[in-house]
């Protein structure tokens, strides 16, 4: 996946649940799902700071990679220990929001960039990880899903025994743009018989609308309004 469109200007991003329109309420400890307001305040003001922080690491490139498109850059995140950790801390509190606490038994990561900080964000969390690759990338047998792309049709492919009848599975990348590549992982957790229970991005480019395919909750870290200069 490559890096994304720069927005008109740099905004606080915001945590939203796609699906139901809603402000994200994080929880510290997904193991104490007690009502605790001030751990749940402290957990949404230590997102927030990270969410500025982080926001304020990307980079602009314009007319990148043709002229009249500003490209943000997400790899200063990856390139700084301290940020790293942020990122992954943001992403962790994020998942721990959702669906009340509830942990992934796997993580799905998108080629290529969703291998970044998926392994990272599972240790964290406790859980698997897996990798869906483009088709004829991973040994042994493997499930196909097709999507479509700007040039034409392309494949994803994820190892047969990589995700288990009814684990719960959080599909990740670092952008959503048109949603086809998230929409075809999410069909491979699913025709082996896993539980998708959402996508988690770091990105999003609104203007592409590529949640409407995505047929679970979508989630994304920095939420902005991303356009193209004429």
């Amino acid at each position: 996946m490559t890096d994304t469109i720069q927005p008109p200007s740099a905004t606080t991003a915001s945590i939203t649940d796609t699906t139901n329109n809603n402000t994200i309420t994080t929880a510290d400890d997904a193991s104490r799902r007690q009502p605790q307001s001030s751990s749940s305040s402290s957990s949404a003001s230590e997102l927030a700071s990270q969410q500025i922080s982080l926001r304020a690491a990307l980079r602009q490139f314009p007319d990148f990679p043709i002229p009249g498109i500003d490209f943000l850059d997400i790899l200063p995140l990856f390139s700084d220990h301290q940020r790293h950790t942020s990122l992954i801390r943001a992403l962790e509190l994020q998942v721990l929001a959702m669906n009340n606490g509830v942990k992934p038994d796997l993580i799905v990561g998108l080629d290529a960039r969703g291998f970044l900080f998926g392994p990272s964000l599972a240790l964290r969390l406790g859980a698997g990880f897996a990798p869906v690759r483009k088709q004829g990338k991973l040994p042994g047998p493997t499930e196909t899903a097709k999507f479509e792309k700007e040039y034409g049709a392309d494949g994803f492919e994820i190892q047969k025994d990589a995700v288990k009848k009814g684990q719960t599975v959080l599909v990740v990348d670092d952008i959503i743009a048109t949603g086809g590549s998230a929409a075809a992982a999410g069909q491979l957790v699913q025709q082996l018989g896993g539980n998708l229970m959402g996508y988690l991005f770091i990105l999003e480019i609104d203007f592409l609308k590529g949640r409407d395919k995505l047929n679970a909750p979508v989630y994304t870290l920095l939420r902005e309004d991303f356009k193209i200069e004429n």
